[in-house]
């Protein structure tokens, strides 16, 4: 009996040790002291959330700094490149907790870049973003002007930034498949690759407003359908209502009026 007490105590130690560094590396992830001028004239995301839920999003923003690194390359960031890269991996993840287990750094390139040298001035450079594999695991590259247009056209239905987070979420049970099987619940899966490969037939036959990059494959529909759920939700809502539904269930959020589906308190 000593023995199983002695065991739950160190492990009680061991957890209070791993939230207070967790806690400890939060707090040092500092912002800019006009962060909240630069989210709310940025990201339209932020600006339409209450104050309680404003703040919820600042202390998601810190988080995520406090343990993903973001680098240029060959080009210069600022703070607004920094906040924007946090808020893209924010948004999706907002209706729950999550940590990108899966990311340690994101590089800012200074323009699009070719996929497989990942150079600025191969002809073929016609990249925006994408998740890094193999040598390149548990990076992001991101194109600077790619990232700042996604949040400077707020309604247009595209974001790079959104687009390359929620291929990490979907890679996070192991393959980007356009089954996120670690957030959506096994009886909406089916349902979920109905409705997916139906609206893919209907992209190619040109019947969809949903971009044509989403008939590419699963994985890049539910990262294109995504950029439409979070920067149009309202029309998404009314022309996919199926489709939207079960994101709502994938992200536990309804971006139309900034509202979780778990209620809080406040609300």
């Amino acid at each position: 009996m000593s023995g199983v007490i002695i065991f739950i105590l160190v492990t009680i130690i061991l957890i209070l040790l791993i939230f207070r560094k967790r806690k400890s590396q939060i707090n040092k992830a500092k912002l800019p002291e006009n962060f909240r001028v630069l989210l709310m004239e940025n990201v339209a995301y932020y600006r339409l959330l209450n104050e309680a839920d404003k703040l919820r999003f600042e202390n998601k923003i810190k988080e995520f700094l406090s343990y993903v690194r973001i680098h240029a390359v060959n080009t210069e960031i600022d703070e607004l490149d920094k906040l924007l890269v946090a808020s893209s991996a924010v948004i999706p993840v907002f209706g729950f907790d999550w940590h990108y287990y899966n990311l340690r750094d994101v590089l800012i390139y200074a323009d699009t870049f070719s996929a497989e040298e990942y150079s600025v001035t191969s002809k073929e450079r016609n990249i925006l973003g994408m998740v890094g594999t193999g040598a390149m695991q548990r990076m992001m590259i991101l194109s600077k002007p790619a990232l700042r247009r996604g949040f400077q056209h707020e309604t247009d239905g595209t974001n790079t930034g959104i687009h390359e987070f929620v291929h990490l979420l979907d890679k996070a049970d192991g393959e980007a498949d356009g089954i996120p099987d670690q957030l959506l619940d096994k009886q909406y899966t089916i349902p979920w690759i109905k409705y997916m490969s139906e609206e893919i037939e209907k992209i190619k036959e040109g019947n969809s407003d949903i971009n044509i990059y989403g008939a590419s494959n699963r994985a890049e529909f539910f990262a294109v359908a995504a950029e439409y759920f979070f920067e149009k939700p309202d029309l998404f809502k009314t022309r996919h209502p199926e489709l939207f539904d079960l994101m709502q269930k994938v992200f536990h959020q309804e971006p139309a009026t900034m509202k979780r589906i778990h209620k809080t308190d406040e609300e």
